[in-house]
């Protein structure tokens, strides 16, 4: 014997029915400190500082990945060769 009801009902009466609690202002408290967090981080970050901090690690990584293209190449790094004619 199979038997099925359908029930139409919103969440808000589910939730009654079954006493589960009201959860909805814990969850647009929490939704307001989130957005005034991130609108606080956006305004302490800019597009200069960005890049000021990502520039560095992304240059250095490039270099080493150019001395690692000459050396497997078979070729000396041009680089090492003007610090020795310098020198």
């Amino acid at each position: 014997m199979k038997i099925e009801f359908e029930i139409e009902c919103t969440p808000e009466e589910a939730r009654k029915f079954f006493g589960l609690p009201d959860v909805v202002p814990m969850q647009e408290k929490l939704m307001a400190e989130l957005q005034e967090r991130l609108e606080e981080n956006i305004r302490a970050v800019s597009a200069e500082e960005l890049i000021k901090t990502w520039m560095p690690a992304t240059m250095q990584g490039f270099g080493e990945m150019q001395k690692m293209f000459w050396q497997q190449m078979g070729m000396q790094n041009p680089t090492a060769k003007k610090k020795a004619d310098d020198a």
